[in-house]
């Protein structure tokens, strides 16, 4: 897995990129599994690991918000 740089000294907040990476990569694991799972006919499986697909590409989105904000207020202060 490649790291992603830390927006850190940037404007980013301090916000670590590759927690956003690692739970992106983790969605689509878990989107992948649902996929599988429905293909196979357990569709409560399925269910299961759609609903923590769609969790960590919220955890990566409010990540990259985060980061958005930061690098945003960092400008302005510039």
């Amino acid at each position: 897995m490649t790291s992603m740089p830390d927006f850190g000294d940037d404007g980013g907040a301090g916000v670590d990129m590759s927690e956003a990476a690692r739970q992106l990569e983790l969605a689509v694991h878990d989107a992948q599994v649902a996929y599988d799972c429905v293909g196979l006919g357990h569709i409560d499986r399925a269910h299961t690991h759609a609903i923590t697909a769609r969790a960590a590409v919220d955890a990566a989105e409010t990540i990259l918000r985060a980061a958005l904000a930061g690098n945003e207020s960092a400008q302005v202060e510039d």
